[in-house]
């Protein structure tokens, strides 16, 4: 079936991009995203959270795991 969408010029070369990639023409591309995503398959999940050890090896309360600055500033403090 042709419809017609609007898309993001970015998003569309983005996507045009990894359809090149993939050996996949850009329709091919996004019917297979779509598909992905409404199985749930999609990769746009929340990462998950780093856990906190309050005693023994990990990460000190405090420090931000997500910020290189964050743990710079950690590794500097003795």
């Amino acid at each position: 079936m042709r419809t017609t969408v609007s898309i993001d010029d970015q998003l569309l070369e983005l996507a045009k991009r990894r359809a090149h990639q993939r050996h996949q023409t850009l329709g091919e591309f996004i019917e297979s995203a779509i598909q992905q995503y409404l199985a749930g398959n999609n990769n746009a999940a929340e990462p998950p959270a780093v856990p906190v050890f309050t005693r023994g090896t990990g990460l000190v309360p405090g420090v931000d795991a997500s910020s290189n600055r964050g743990l710079l500033d950690a590794l500097d403090e003795d």
